[in-house]
């Protein structure tokens, strides 16, 4: 497990919003389906305060076991999607190793992950499996007991008429060259969903209604152009144009039309 922070990390610093922190996630597991027993193999985090990212990740590789405590045997078709061997995995941590720190790091913040249901589907697994193997322990909370989530599938869905992928979206927003995906690690994922969710909601942060002289901070205040300002330059079109569009329009009246931008008197 590892949790990086940028050279200022020791430094003092103010205290963050917790509103405004942002915790970009992604996950690789042993299947699709934790019902069926699959585990979580890797967790990849991201931070981002105030749509910057900060230089602070938290990345584990776990072991994942199977119902009986005994190590998960991948199959080949898994291994080929992130990349994580049996073997890579045999001297990792197992899940209840490295959970306090996970949650330390994703607590208060609002999780970005894409397609939600299915991370958040197994980190409540693994916290159920917890909570009933070690009944003596301190429950531990589940998912929405300890962040907000806000799933960039969905978005996509709204923003695009139907929900794309984090592929389609990285290629879409031109950040694919940014991170080398040879493999699908679930760190190299997050960082990648980093660089589409700033590109995605770039606009809800440029987008600025305070124009003019409104300095009431009303949106919906009526904004007036400064009265002092220099007259805009008016250019008349030339003879050749004005023929020009004549015969345009004669044209659109031949198919049937009815020509909107007239010119005076024609």
């Amino acid at each position: 497990m590892n949790v990086s922070n940028n050279p200022s990390e020791n430094q003092s610093k103010p205290e963050i919003n917790q509103d405004e922190r942002l915790i970009i996630l992604d996950t690789e597991t042993t299947g699709i389906n934790p019902r069926e027993g699959h585990r979580i193999v890797e967790i990849g985090c991201v931070e981002m305060v105030n749509r910057q990212l900060t230089g602070r990740t938290y990345h584990a590789y776990i072991k994942p076991l199977d119902s009986r405590g005994q190590v998960f045997q991948m199959e080949q078709e898994v291994i080929n999607i992130h990349g994580l061997t049996n073997e890579f995995l045999d001297d990792k941590p197992i899940f209840s190793q490295v959970v306090d720190e996970f949650i330390e790091f994703i607590r208060g913040g609002e999780l970005v992950i894409h397609n939600a249901k299915f991370d958040v589907g197994f980190m409540n697994h693994e916290f159920s499996l917890l909570n009933f193997a070690e009944r003596s322990r301190n429950k531990v909370p589940m998912t929405e007991d300890i962040c907000t989530v806000l799933d960039t599938l969905k978005t996509s869905k709204d923003e695009f008429g139907s929900p794309k992928t984090l592929d389609y979206l990285a290629r879409f927003y031109k950040v694919d060259k940014l991170v080398d995906r040879t493999y699908h690690g679930a760190l190299i994922d997050a960082q990648l969903l980093a660089f589409v969710y700033i590109e995605m909601t770039r606009k809800q942060s440029t987008f600025n209604l305070s124009v003019g002289d409104n300095s009431s901070g009303d949106a919906n205040a009526i904004r007036r152009l400064n009265n002092t300002r220099e007259k805009l330059k008016i250019i008349a079109a030339s003879a050749d144009e004005i023929e020009a569009h004549k015969e345009r329009l004669s044209v659109v009246k031949q198919k049937g039309g009815e020509p909107l931008w007239k010119l005076p008197n024609h």
